[in-house]
C-alpha cells in the first residue's frame, strides 16, 4: 500500500478545507438574475504619429467613441417585466406579515418595505373549518372510526411511558 498518496491525498483535502467557505442561502425572488438589456460606453483616444521623413511631419488624431452592446436573449423590455413580478409575487406574500407587524412601521430599517406594502391586503383562503383541524386530521379521525382496532402513527395510545422503576428484561444469554 501506498502511504504516500494517501498522505498527500490527506494533506490536499486539508488544504482544500482552508478555502472553502459555507454556502448561505439567498432570497432569489430580488434578484435581477443578470438582467441586462444593453450597455453604453463613451471612450476618447488620441493617437500621435511621427514621421521622420525629410520635412518631420507630425500628426495627432483625437477620436470620440460611442459604443453600445446590446445583449442577445429575451428582450428588455419581458426581462425586466419578468423581475418586476417576480418582486411582486414576494411583496404580496410577504406583505401580510409586515402588515400585521407594527413596530416595522416605527423602524427606519424598514421604511421603504413598510412603504410598500402599504394598501397591500393580502386575501385568506377561508376553506379551513372552524375547529381549525386540518383535512388529513379530519380523514385520520374518520379512518379511526371506521377501523377502531388499527392503531396509527402518531397516536398517544401507542407509545406508553413506562413506569420509572420499570427493569428491562435481561438478553439471553449467547452458548
Amino acid at each position: 500500500m501506498n502511504y504516500y498518496f494517501t498522505g498527500l491525498l490527506i494533506l490536499a483535502l486539508t488544504i482544500l478545507a482552508l478555502f472553502v467557505e459555507p454556502a448561505y442561502p439567498r432570497n432569489e425572488y430580488l434578484n435581477e438574475y443578470g438582467v441586462r438589456c444593453g450597455e453604453m460606453e463613451i471612450s476618447t483616444e488620441r493617437r500621435d504619429t511621427d514621421y521622420n521623413y525629410s520635412d518631420s511631419n507630425t500628426h495627432e488624431d483625437q477620436y470620440l467613441r460611442f459604443t453600445y452592446r446590446k445583449y442577445l436573449g429575451t428582450d428588455c423590455k419581458t426581462s425586466k417585466e419578468n423581475v418586476a413580478i417576480k418582486q411582486q409575487l414576494e411583496l404580496m406574500k410577504m406583505c401580510g406579515r409586515v402588515n400585521s407587524n407594527p413596530s416595522l412601521a416605527l423602524n427606519e430599517n424598514f421604511a421603504l418595505l413598510v412603504s410598500k406594502c402599504r394598501g397591500v391586503s393580502p386575501a385568506r383562503d377561508n376553506n379551513r373549518p372552524d375547529n381549525s383541524q386540518s383535512y388529513w386530521d379530519e380523514i385520520k379521525d374518520s379512518y379511526k372510526k371506521e377501523n377502531p382496532d388499527v392503531k396509527l402513527m402518531g397516536d398517544k395510545k401507542i407509545l406508553k411511558m413506562q413506569p420509572k422503576d420499570f427493569i428491562l428484561p435481561l438478553p439471553k444469554p449467547k452458548q
